[in-house]
């Protein structure tokens, strides 16, 4: 009795330990093909980016790879169909110990790239590591998949195997060469219904995954691809901008203009003797201070999409342009300090020193000790300190700027408070004015409102004119109303020695193709180039 107890309990063992395998298993799988079927329903999809950054002892490697077009969609190919086939190997249970070879492959390669060493802690949050990290769990977790087969539970490997029996057992009663050892008679044996419906039970998983992935990612319809193609005869697309399907309420693919198609970098001039591109990579998008209108979500969207590594991404290939200034507020400049530090970029900042008035002195402190190679007076500051008639707090600011050896600026959304500021006898080394037209169907002008910069366009360029200090023209786009191949060409044309222009990383090869156009097209204007 105490040998049939014992054998209960070690049957029971043995039932629990192939259901948690088989969880594991299928959980680990699950993951694998959910990455490899969202990477493979992303447009333009690349591992750059991932590759790019990576560091530790072989960053190296992975850099050379992202830089090599041919190389990269390779990797890009094997990162895709790799997840997928070893995330369908896993949840099928269908050659399970070679998928699961594959996996720990993958996420060693994973861990390679961005080894979680001994870096600056960045706080407690979950998302930082130190040594071990999720890929290095997930490594763990298949090395037992691996050692400890689930095969006699919810898996295709059974039929797999019994398929491949039976198929060498015809082979040798046919008398045809059979390279492998003959199947014994428990081998030839079929399986019972049982042991069938058991290895069929993972394709029910994938069903399941099937059903979820189509909820989250939506469902195709005829209807919408109507839809699709109506809205694409009535609203053009931006030129590098390709509309080809809607397959939920928000998704549209596109693809867009990449590195290998710039035309040139953008050329530099001087501002005092600090050497600025034409076109400044302006920070509102990066920090979130997205002008939406009424759109409240817009702003959070925009922070989700600029994580650290795309603001990264986004300054390298700014650099690659030939844009060397960067413009935004000092909040910023902890990530611009890392992107120093860890991409090694030389990608200059100037510091808008925005904020309440009484805050302007420690906002340009905090910005001369982080580095920033130039200060102004941001517009909204320096239009609430005139119309507080307390002008003087401007050219305080100018001269603690100087004082650190950094051009100072003045900037503005109203005219008059360049005006003013002239009255008073300031001369800074730069302006930062608003210029755009009036031309965009939500321009409504009234008191506090977020869809017009510049009320008074071809006043401004009228009176700028008459400055011989360097222009920096800013919302030329009027916070995306306006089509950056009009935009851009109206503030050159009109007077503004620089453009600084917020963009998306997806938007920078067509925005710096288009300032090379219209460069050469605006020599001929009224206000001399002052910089």
């Amino acid at each position: 009795m105490a040998d049939n107890g014992e054998q209960t309990k070690a049957l029971a063992a043995s039932r629990s330990e192939v259901i948690v395998m088989t969880l594991l298993r299928v959980a680990v799988g699950w993951h694998f093909l959910y990455e490899g079927c969202t990477k493979l329903m992303t447009p333009g999809w690349s591992s750059a980016g991932f590759l790019a950054s990576s560091t530790g002892w072989f960053s190296g490697i992975f850099k050379a790879l992202a830089e090599s077009p041919s190389l990269l969609w390779a990797v890009d190919q094997l990162n895709i169909w790799g997840l997928t086939l070893v995330g369908l190997g896993l949840m099928l249970g269908a050659y399970t110990r070679v998928s699961a070879i594959c996996g720990v492959t993958m996420l060693a390669l994973y861990y390679l790239a961005h080894p979680p060493l001994f870096g600056p802690a960045v706080g407690p949050a979950e998302g930082h590591y130190l040594i071990v990290n999720k890929n290095l769990v997930e490594l763990f977790a298949l090395l037992v998949v691996m050692v400890r087969p689930t095969s006699r539970l919810v898996a295709v490997d059974p039929l797999l195997s019994h398929w491949w029996v039976r198929m060498r057992t015809r082979k040798a009663e046919a008398g045809e060469a059979v390279t492998s050892p003959t199947p014994s008679v428990a081998e030839r044996d079929p399986l019972g219904r049982r042991a069938i419906l058991a290895s069929l039970t993972s394709v029910g998983f994938l069903g399941v995954f099937v059903i979820n992935v189509l909820k989250k990612h939506g469902w195709a319809s005829h209807e919408e691809d109507q839809l699709a193609s109506k809205l694409k005869e009535k609203v053009p697309a931006e030129p590098g901008t390709k509309t080809d399907a809607v397959s939920g309420a928000t998704i549209k693919e596109f693809t867009f203009t990449k590195m290998d198609a710039l035309k040139g970098q953008i050329p530099h001039a001087k501002i005092g003797d600090m050497e600025v591109s034409r076109m400044i990579l302006g920070g509102n998008l990066v920090g979130g201070w997205a002008h939406a209108r009424d759109l409240i979500y817009v702003s959070s969207l925009v922070k989700a999409y600029h994580h650290k590594w795309k603001v990264f991404e986004t300054l390298e290939m700014a650099e690659k342009c030939g844009i060397n200034t960067f413009l935004t507020n000092p909040v910023l400049c902890k990530v611009i300090n890392e992107y120093w530090k860890e991409r090694k970029g030389k990608i200059q900042f100037i510091s808008d020193c925005g904020g309440k008035p009484k805050d302007l002195t420690n906002r340009i402190k905090m910005s001369i000790d982080n580095g920033a190679a130039a200060c102004y007076v941001q517009g909204g500051t320096a239009d609430r300190i005139v119309q507080l008639k307390k002008t003087e707090l401007i050219g305080e600011a100018l001269e603690l700027i100087r004082k650190n050896g950094l051009p100072a600026g003045i900037g503005a959304h109203k005219l008059a408070t360049v005006k003013a500021c002239v009255d008073a006898g300031f001369k800074p080394d730069f302006w930062m004015k608003t210029l755009h037209e009036s031309n965009y169907w939500s321009y409504t002008p009234q008191e506090k409102c977020d869809n017009v910069w510049c009320d008074n366009a071809k006043e401004t360029a009228e009176y700028m004119a008459t400055r011989e200090e360097p222009w920096i023209a800013f919302k030329t786009l009027a916070a995306g109303a306006i089509r950056p191949s009009h935009g851009f060409r109206f503030a050159f044309q009109h007077g503004a020695d620089f453009i600084c222009v917020g963009m998306y990383d997806f938007q920078m090869v067509d925005n710096v193709n288009l300032v090379l156009k219209v460069l050469p097209e605006s020599q001929k204007r009224h206000r001399p180039w002052c910089a």
